[in-house]
């Protein structure tokens, strides 16, 4: 038989062995039971539910009520085909032959871990207002529904609640109570810590000796708070209100009036300021001034007397 007659000689086919089928040996003797968590891969997705290939004889199924605490989840838009999920078994049998299952519950078992952490880190993180209540607002962390009272919804007295419903804000974990199902968030924490970020960054470009004016805010035994033209406030020692002495700062000044202050120190991430140094200042200018025009008055008068004979 020549070279060009002979038959082509046939590929060996593969040979199967059982460690081919593994997975699926495993998955046919695994036992599914209630309360169980499985994690699967999302098939599909619906406006209702989320199928999920379980690596089992059986498909898992997430209706959308089950899917989260959070009133404003949409189902479809915040879930995709290929994402992982972790969902505890409510029925074994929907009577479809489908895994029911649930990923509020099995989310609420593992937000507590992570609200505690949260509370005990301090951690700052961002919610959504999803409605206004008596006292305070209502947002979901970790799809857990969070109270947070009107004393600490920013760092300021809110007069209008209905201000922040629907509003974005950050929030830390002040009580995280798994076991009565409380949680309560502050956004005061983090509003001040921004607030006080922000005046280290304009005390920063202050500097020492600048004068400007300002606004009498409230007045102590110790000295008086001035409101300052840049947005910040300095404190004014009652030893710095006048360059004499006085008993109290209700003497000289009143909230409301407008003074002129030096800066005198940014110490400490703090403001002081003084009047006295100012008037001391302007004193100084006079006298040098006074110094000027009596010398040019004598230069005069000599260069006149000068062209004169006696």
């Amino acid at each position: 038989m020549s070279e060009e007659n002979k038959a082509p000689l046939l590929a060996e086919e593969p040979v199967e062995t059982m460690a081919d089928y593994a997975a699926e040996l495993e998955a046919s003797f695994k036992r599914v039971r209630e309360g169980d968590q499985l994690t699967g891969t999302v098939v599909s997705v619906s406006e209702d539910k989320v199928i999920l290939d379980l690596k089992y004889y059986a498909e898992g199924i997430i209706y959308k009520e089950n899917m989260s605490n959070d009133p404003d989840f949409i189902l479809n838009l915040e879930i995709h085909p290929g994402d992982e999920i972790t969902a505890e078994v409510i029925r074994t049998d929907d009577g479809e032959g489908n895994i029911l299952l649930s990923r509020k519950m099995a989310n609420d078992r593992q937000a507590w871990d992570k609200l505690k952490a949260m509370l005990e880190d301090r951690t700052v993180t961002t919610v959504k207002i999803a409605e206004i209540v008596k006292s305070g607002a209502v947002a979901f962390l970790e799809g857990v529904r969070g109270f947070i009272p009107a004393s600490r919804l920013s760092a300021e007295y809110v007069e209008d609640l209905e201000e922040y419903n629907g509003k974005t804000i950050e929030v830390t974990v002040i009580t995280a109570d798994e076991e009565n199902n409380k949680l309560v968030l502050s956004g005061k924490e983090p509003a001040l810590l921004k607030m006080n970020e922000e005046k280290s960054k304009k005390i920063a470009k202050c500097q020492v000796g600048t004068v400007m004016e300002g606004t009498v805010d409230s007045i102590k035994d110790y000295g008086a708070f001035i409101n300052l033209e840049n947005g910040l406030s300095g404190l004014l020692h009652i030893s710095q209100i006048s360059t004499q002495r006085i008993k109290h700062p209700g003497v000289v000044l009143k909230e409301g009036q407008t003074v002129k202050v030096k800066i005198i120190s940014t110490a400490d991430n703090k403001i002081s300021l003084s009047m006295k140094a100012v008037l001391e200042d302007e004193e100084a200018a006079e006298e040098v001034f006074d110094y000027q025009e009596e010398g040019s008055a004598f230069t005069g008068l000599s260069s006149l007397l000068k062209g004169l004979k006696f």
